[in-house]
């Protein structure tokens, strides 16, 4: 039988507290949260309360964690896009494994620092492109294996974002200005470009990209709009980005409906009619979208040109309905279209019937990022236990980098109007 991994968990926002600490909850016999930190006092005394975590092992931030003699086997790094390099190189230098949230960092040097601090140390970092371990794309990843379709030769992808969480997460929350955390294009599309290169297995040459912050900007804003939505606003009857729709009253979303989790404990600790409405009152949550200080961008494509000649592009919107993706794979027989919604997968060989692959009868647990999350943290935690190297699905670092490179040529091109960047020049 495997050792029982322990878990040292630096960051106790939603990837940390809510998403990857309660797989200690499902496998109790593989892993146990020895250590919190978080710089949000409540959340490390509620998260030590429902782990049995002292208050010896409790921290009022990372570092002071880190700072500790080793404390378990591996550290889980949930902290902002920034802090991570930062904190993951004096981790591996004191001997942990990382479990690392995704982006690794915004800037290149750091990438490439933290594989080369990784295998000086003998550690292994795993970073969270949590698509990969999802039924869905597995399965994708087989179909594509197979030659069924013969030579990819084409992808077009969809990252639709989806309207409310555009404005949640990028133009009132976290990861909303590039300058104090990442690019649009690594925070939230480094998912689709690690699953671009590992379905198809190809490198990427070069990229072109153009974008912009279309609509969330103040020249924007209807008439009779004001800083807050609860602040009388006269525009919020036909704004579809009001917070009072989006966190109380959406059937979907709000709290009124029975909605607590995600996004609205990001809002508040304990999601409540009162609390949200107190939240929205005061809190960055309450903002005009039109009027708040983000900077990236809502829309985005990428041209990818891979070093065999095959082409790959990635669409990237806020404007959508709902949040999911698609790709259409185009090969030199045949068709693949999968549509990560309607968990189906549409395989058609030329001249042949399109066979329909239905994933919501290949597996039973599709929470958290279409089945991802918990399958992911199994398996870095059997990783560890087991003292394996990681598989072809599990991220490792240096696979990581690489998609980290293509949306950093994404942001550059960019911001050159469209210029074309080989990556060589990024990875050296």
């Amino acid at each position: 039988m495997s050792k029982k991994v322990k878990v040292a968990l630096a960051g106790l926002g939603s990837r940390g507290k809510d998403t990857y600490a309660p797989t200690a909850k499902l496998f109790p016999e593989k892993m146990e949260i020895v250590a919190i930190a978080d710089i949000d006092s409540a959340k490390v005394k509620e998260v030590a309360k429902d782990y049995n975590i002292p208050e010896s092992a409790c921290f009022s931030s990372a570092e002071e964690l880190i700072a500790q003699d080793k404390l378990a086997d591996v550290m889980f790094i949930t902290t902002q896009d920034q802090q991570h390099v930062r904190q993951a190189i004096p981790a591996l230098r004191k001997g942990y494994h990382l479990l690392l949230e995704k982006p690794i960092s915004p800037d290149l040097d750091e990438c490439g620092e933290i594989v080369k601090v990784a295998n000086e140390c003998d550690r292994k970092v795993v970073v969270c492109h949590v698509l990969r371990y999802t039924p869905f794309y597995k399965k994708l990843k087989e179909v594509m294996d197979s030659g069924v379709i013969g030579d990819v030769v084409s992808i077009m992808a969809i990252e639709n974002v989806g309207y409310w969480h555009q404005a949640h997460s990028f133009v009132r929350g976290n990861w909303r200005n590039s300058n104090t955390t990442s690019p649009m294009i690594l925070q939230k599309c480094c998912h689709d470009f690690d699953l671009l290169l590992w379905l198809s297995g190809k490198t990427c040459k070069s990229v072109s990209s153009y974008g912009s912050t279309y609509l969330f900007k103040k020249d924007k804003a209807p008439e009779g709009a004001t800083a807050r939505c609860l602040d009388g606003c006269k525009a919020k009857e036909n704004c579809p980005f009001d917070a009072e729709k989006i966190y109380i009253t959406n059937k979907k979303t709000g709290v009124a409906y029975g909605k607590t989790d995600w996004p609205l404990d990001v809002v508040t600790l304990h999601p409540s009619v009162d609390s949200i409405t107190e939240a929205i009152k005061t809190g960055p949550y309450g903002r005009c979208v039109y009027m708040c200080d983000n900077n990236v961008v809502d829309h985005q494509v990428v041209n990818m040109n891979m070093t065999d000649g095959s082409t790959i592009t990635l669409t990237m919107s806020a404007f959508t309905a709902t949040g999911s993706r698609y790709q259409k794979i185009m090969g030199t027989k045949g068709e693949i279209v999968a549509d990560l919604s309607e968990k189906t997968i549409k395989v058609t060989p030329f001249g042949k019937d399109t066979e329909v692959i239905d994933i919501s009868k290949l597996a039973t647990d599709f929470s958290g990022h279409a089945g991802g999350d918990n399958r992911m943290v199994e398996e870095f935690i059997d990783m560890i236990a087991e003292g394996k190297e990681p598989t072809n699905a599990v991220t490792s670092v240096e696979r990581s980098v690489e998609s980290h490179y293509c949306a950093l040529a994404a942001e550059q091109s960019r911001l050159e109007d469209g210029a074309v960047v080989d990556l060589d020049t990024l990875r050296k």
